[in-house]
């Protein structure tokens, strides 16, 4: 094919390439990819058929600025995955430390009332914690070993166990918000309830120190993740029921969508407490140094992660 032949078949593909490269909207990375196969074919061709020629020159800083927005559309979406971390997670986090304050208190409330609930009623702690639970740890301070039902299971089968289950309940407060807050509440005041239980049946068997310092070695994570994810969920309910300036319909996928990325933001704590839970907390026996240390370092990320750089993020932006 003579080469002017060649640049009446293939000119208006190329001028549509141009076009496309110059919307940087339309980077579309299968797109791009099609098109960069199709100037090599027409690239190798060019070089064949027409050595040194404008051509073969034309096509090759074509082919070129197609490879350089493919690598840059691949570099923009891994750092995407870092800043949605370091960066979106947080921004959601600054509009919504009402409704963390709101999780937070109910969660201490229910807390309290499993306590007071244990206190006045000593068959209350069966009921919400099981016979089996009770008669086992029961057992396990009579032997000596109180917190033995953490080293007892396979750490593996340990992890999956309580890292699935957890952000089953996260996700499982984040739809209860489609029900109104109501259903948030009623997730975290059960939640909360069986904390304040398991931690007046220590107290009465004078052991609450020795439980506290071993469970909130995973326990500082987890149950703050929890109380955030009943966060997530009021931000649902609040959507639908509190529209504001925005449509119920706008209010309700909007806040859908700032929930989902609280609810997303939280797996990574619930598997960091999942490997603490399964192959940390179970030496019940470690310095207390190391324990606190542990404590301190969870509860010093919670604090930050969750409240201290949202509002930083809020104050600049």
């Amino acid at each position: 094919m003579r080469e002017v032949a060649f640049l009446r078949k293939n000119a208006d593909k190329w001028k549509e390439f141009e076009t496309l490269l110059g919307d940087s909207s339309q980077d579309d990375p299968d797109k791009l990819a099609e098109l960069y196969t199709e100037l090599n074919s027409d690239l190798a061709y060019a070089q064949a058929n027409y050595p040194g020629s404008k051509t073969e020159e034309y096509l090759n800083r074509l082919s070129l600025q197609v490879h350089d927005t493919i690598y840059r559309s691949r570099k923009e979406e891994t750092s995407r995955i870092i800043t949605f971390w370091t960066e979106e997670v947080p921004r959601v986090f600054a509009d919504k430390q009402k409704e963390l304050i709101y999780s937070f208190i109910v969660f201490g409330l229910a807390i309290g009332i499993g306590i007071l609930s244990s206190v006045n009623d000593p068959s209350f702690v069966r009921f919400i914690m099981g016979d089996t639970y009770v008669n086992m740890t029961i057992t396990n301070i009579q032997e000596g070993d109180p917190l033995a039902v953490y080293s007892k299971a396979k750490e593996l089968d340990m992890f999956f166990g309580i890292t699935v289950n957890n952000i089953r309940v996260s996700f499982y407060a984040f739809v209860m918000g489609l029900l109104t807050p109501i259903g948030v509440g009623v997730i975290l005041m059960q939640n909360g309830i069986m904390v304040g239980t398991f931690l007046h049946f220590f107290f009465k068997y004078s052991l609450l120190k020795e439980a506290m310092l071993v469970i909130f070695i995973h326990g500082t994570l987890e149950l703050s993740a929890i109380a955030i994810a009943g966060a997530a969920g009021f931000v649902i309910g609040n959507g639908y029921l509190f529209p504001g300036t925005y449509s119920r319909k706008e209010s309700f996928i909007k806040a859908t969508k700032d929930g989902l990325k609280m609810i997303i933001g939280l797996v990574p704590v619930f598997i960091v407490a999942g490997l603490l839970e399964s192959f940390v907390t179970r030496y019940t026996t470690m310095p207390l140094w190391l324990s606190l240390f542990i404590i301190l370092c969870s509860l010093v990320f919670v604090v930050y992660y969750f409240i201290l750089l949202p509002r930083k993020i809020k104050s600049i932006s």
